[in-house]
C-alpha cells in the first residue's frame, strides 16, 4: 500500500477541489446524482443489518461499503466538495471564485437530493410492495429515526439545534478523514482501509451527515414518520449541512492546507557559537 505524505496528497485536495469547479454541470449533477443514490443503498443496508441482526455496530462496520464504491467510482458527495473547492480558490486557483464554489455546492446539493430521493421512493415501493402491505420492521425503524432526530431536537429548541449542528460537524470531520484519507494511497486496498475507519465512526456515533438524511428522512415521511417536510429542513437537514460545511473545512481541509501547502517559513534555531567551537576531547 504506497503511502504519500501529506505535503503531497494535500496537493492533491487542492487540485481536487480545482478540477471539481471547473466539471460541467451535466457532469457534476450526474456525479452527485449517483452519490446520493449509492449512499442511500448504503443507509439502507446498514439499517437493514441492524434491525434483522439486533446489532447496531455490525451495521456500522458495514456502511462504509457505499462511500468506498462511491469515492472509487468518482461521485461527488455535498460534505466532499464541502472541503475541497474553497481549497482551490484559497491557493488562487485561476477562476476560482467564491461565486463559482457556491454554484458547485447547489448543483452537488441538487444531485445528492435527487439520487437519494430516488431510491427513498425504489426502497418505500419494494417494502410495501407497491403501497399495499405495512413496511415492516425496517419501515418502522427509519420513521422513528426521522421523529426522533426533528421533533426530538425539536423539543429542545435552540439548544437541539445547536446540538445537530455540532453532531454535523463532528460528522464531516470525520467523512472529510475519509476523503482526505482516500488520497494518502495509491492502491485500492490503502484507499478502501483510510475510508473505513473514519465513516465507520461518524456512522456509530450517530453523527449528522447531510446526504445520508436526504434519504432517511423522505424515506421515513413515506413510511409514515409522525413529521413534517418542514421539520425536517429546519429541524435537520440546514443544520446539519451547515455543521458539516464548518466541521469539514475547518478541521480537515484547512488545518492540512495551513500546515502542508501555505506552511510558514521554517523556523531559526540561534546557535551558541562558544558551545559550538567546543570540540570533544581524544
Amino acid at each position: 500500500m504506497a503511502y504519500l505524505l501529506p505535503a503531497e496528497f494535500a496537493t492533491k485536495m487542492v487540485d481536487a477541489g480545482e478540477a471539481k469547479i471547473y466539471m460541467s454541470t451535466r457532469d457534476t449533477l450526474i456525479r452527485a446524482y449517483m452519490a446520493g443514490a449509492i449512499l442511500a443503498l448504503a443507509a439502507v443496508f446498514a439499517v437493514t443489518i441492524a434491525v434483522q441482526t439486533g446489532v447496531f455496530l455490525l451495521g456500522a462496520v458495514l456502511f462504509p461499503v457505499g462511500f468506498c464504491m462511491l469515492y472509487l467510482m468518482g461521485f461527488d458527495l455535498l460534505t466532499g466538495v464541502f472541503v475541497l473547492t474553497p481549497l482551490a480558490w484559497l491557493a488562487q486557483r485561476p477562476g476560482v471564485t467564491p461565486k463559482q464554489i457556491l454554484r458547485n455546492w447547489g448543483l452537488v446539493f441538487l444531485g445528492n437530493f435527487g439520487g437519494a430521493l430516488t431510491v427513498a421512493f425504489m426502497m418505500s415501493f419494494i417494502f410495501t410492495m407497491g403501497y399495499n402491505v405495512d413496511g415492516g420492521a425496517i419501515a418502522t425503524k427509519v420513521a422513528s429515526i426521522g421523529e426522533a432526530r426533528t421533533l426530538g431536537y425539536a423539543e429542545h429548541g435552540a439548544a437541539g439545534w445547536i446540538t445537530i449542528f455540532i453532531r454535523g460537524m463532528l460528522c464531516n470531520w470525520m467523512v472529510s478523514l475519509g476523503v482526505v484519507g482516500a488520497m494518502i494511497s495509491t492502491h485500492v486496498s490503502g484507499k478502501v482501509l483510510a475510508m473505513w475507519m473514519p465513516i465507520m465512526l461518524f456512522f456509530f456515533m450517530g453523527f449528522e451527515h447531510s446526504v445520508v438524511n436526504m434519504f432517511l428522512f423522505p424515506f421515513g415521511l413515506i413510511m409514515g414518520g409522525d413529521f413534517s417536510v418542514m421539520d425536517y429542513f429546519i429541524w435537520n437537514e440546514i443544520p446539519t449541512a451547515l455543521g458539516n460545511l464548518v466541521g469539514g473545512l475547518a478541521f480537515t481541509g484547512l488545518t492540512l492546507y495551513t500546515t502542508h501547502v501555505k506552511t510558514l517559513p521554517k523556523r531559526t534555531i540561534p546557535v551558541d557559537k562558544a558551545a559550538a567551537s567546543q570540540t570533544l576531547p581524544i
